[in-house]
């Protein structure tokens, strides 16, 4: 067992914005805490920034993209840039990966192997695709040529959520930043370290000044102040629907900005009678809705068994997570950390609370442990016999909670998955093709997974239906996003 807490003792934090390349105090000279959630102590201060420095941010971001020293450069100059620095998050991947423990509470296992590989290879990924993004050629007479460019739009927001920080911020800024947009980054409050870090190594990989700006500060100050900035051509956000909904607010109150709303879920996790794994199935549900201690937006939350194989799957469920506990996250040993602040504990709490107060059985966990730490943790927590009218099948949690539901046909199951206002994410696991297909097609969420769960790379989009939202992160498709189409005709 090695505690690395130790290491943070070696880092030097960036606590600055970043806006026109220059590390700066916000104007107003305030500044807000970061949080260790697994001590429930300040570690640090850092910059408190409001409309004033997003507006400072917008200008600068402008005065880059109408220069074109970044928008007007070839695609594949961008790439070697951007390829550049994602070979300097690889270089500095043990930093990153304890600011972000630091931040979040997560084992530092997890954002050793898990978060901050799979942002260096995303940012790798959309730099490689850079130039590979071609126009069209419109069908015409000798006497005319049409074709048809993407153009970048402008000025991006990023606004990221303190789950997955830098991967979130990869999946916004790549595809910004590989189709020659300028972007203005606010990170979550939690968890502003690791987005500060990366805009240093952007300046130090060569994208030029102006083109990646980083506001650190409240989304009610910041974030707002970017979705009314009328000088914000689009926003780009993961988020909860409730913020979602109030980023399409703010564009309809300003310039109409492009909003592409990433919004959470309520993921069903369906397992027939069918399946022949059952122990496969069993480990892939506890991973689904325990890893990052559920605080997931695709988290696999609401379990859907086959009354006839119940019993003995949630006993191999139970099984699956019995190493879970709940520990200190910069121990090497440790697969659950802590949740990210008190707040976010204390609601997790209340609905364990509400399971309880509205009739389902708890069969596991589902309470704080650890008190002495100072730190927010939470045990995993199993419900059986839940209704999906409860309120802990309906609300996204975003903590270490399971809902079991019951069904008895794979059509009663597609109605209980289906009957959510989310739609992100849905799994079922059977060896009948026949139920697969069939539940691929009726699932209402914009990724079906199929004997896993939360499988996928990179090459494919991600995104939901319904309030999840229908913005798209990951894949070419990404691209389109943050481009216009321009014609272009011309006449003999």
């Amino acid at each position: 067992m090695t505690n690395h807490r130790h290491l943070l003792d070696d880092l030097t934090i960036q606590d600055k914005a970043i806006v026109g390349g220059d590390l700066c105090q916000s104007l107003s000279g305030e500044s807000f805490n970061v949080i260790d959630p697994s001590t429930g102590k300040t570690h640090v201060d850092i910059t408190h920034c409001g409309p004033e420095d997003v507006d400072l941010a917008e200008k600068s971001a402008r005065r880059a993209f109408e220069a074109g020293a970044w928008s007007r450069i070839s695609a594949t100059e961008r790439k070697t840039t951007l390829m550049r620095l994602a070979g300097l998050m690889r270089d500095h991947a043990e930093e990153l990966a304890l600011l972000e423990t630091l931040c979040v509470g997560k084992p530092i296992n997890d954002a050793r192997n898990v978060d901050i590989p799979a942002s260096c290879n995303t940012l790798a990924w959309f730099a490689e695709a850079a130039d590979k993004v071609y126009g069209e050629v419109a069908p015409s007479d000798d006497n005319s040529l049409g074709f048809v460019e993407h153009e970048p739009l402008g000025v991006i927001g990023a606004v990221v959520p303190w789950n997955l920080p830098l991967l979130m911020t990869v999946w916004k800024i790549g595809p910004a930043l590989a189709t020659g947009n300028s972007v203005i980054l606010k990170p979550a409050e939690q968890s502003p370290l690791s987005a500060l870090r990366l805009g240093q190594l952007a300046l130090e990989a060569g994208i030029p000044e102006g083109v990646l700006n980083i506001v650190p500060g409240y989304g009610e100050t910041v974030g707002k102040a970017l979705g009314l900035h009328p000088g914000v051509d689009a926003i780009g956000f993961t988020g909860s629907a409730e913020v979602g909904k109030l980023f399409l607010t703010y564009s309809g109150q300003s310039n109409m900005k492009r909003i592409w709303p990433e919004c959470g879920g309520k993921s069903p996790h369906i397992v027939t009678r069918n399946c022949k794994d059952l122990k496969k199935a069993a480990a892939a549900v506890a991973t689904g809705i325990f890893f990052n201690q559920g605080q997931v937006c695709n988290a696999g939350s609401r379990l859907l068994v086959d009354r006839q194989i119940k019993q003995e799957f949630l006993a191999l469920v139970r099984e699956a997570s019995s190493d879970l506990i709940p520990d200190d996250p910069f121990l090497t040993t440790t697969k659950l950390g802590a949740i990210v602040s008190r707040p976010q504990m204390e609601r997790v709490l209340s609905y364990i609370e509400a399971g309880r107060s509205e009739g389902a059985d708890l069969v596991m966990g589902g309470k704080q442990v650890r008190k002495d730490s100072g730190g927010y943790f939470v045990e995993p927590t199993i419900f059986d016999n839940v209704s999906n009218d409860m309120t802990i099948a309906r609300d996204e949690i975003f903590g270490p909670v399971l809902a079991t539901i019951s069904f008895d046909t794979l059509d009663e199951a597609i109605a209980i998955a289906n009957d959510s206002i989310y739609g992100l994410g849905a799994g079922i696991w059977t060896d009948d093709l026949d139920e697969a297909l069939t539940a691929s097609k009726r699932l209402h969420a914009g990724t079906v997974w199929i004997n896993n769960f939360d499988d996928a790379n990179v090459t494919v989009p991600f995104g939901g239906f319904k309030q999840s939202g229908f913005g798209r992160d990951k894949s070419l498709h990404a691209l389109s996003k943050y481009t216009d189409l321009k014609t272009t005709w011309i006449a003999k």
